[in-house]
């Protein structure tokens, strides 16, 4: 499982959403980035869609996750 906590473009405050991941500084759940994508939408339309959040976010969020799972595999 991911740690999320240790990634800085995304927070999780109980008092905001439900206390689910968002993307930090703002109310966009992290799921909807992989709703999106899932669906076969882009980066560039998912910050169109999502006003607040950045390509360079989900490109951190992107690569943050690759690298742990990739620590997950090594073990």
């Amino acid at each position: 499982m991911i740690d999320w906590s240790l990634c800085p473009e995304v927070e999780r405050v109980k008092e905001r959403v439900s206390g689910i991941w968002v993307f930090t500084g703002t109310r966009v759940p992290l799921a909807a980035l992989y709703e999106n994508l899932a669906c076969g939408a882009t980066i560039h339309e998912f910050v169109k869609w999502f006003p607040g959040v950045n390509e360079q976010q989900i490109r951190a969020v992107l690569a943050f996750e690759v690298a742990a799972l990739s620590m997950d595999l090594a073990r």
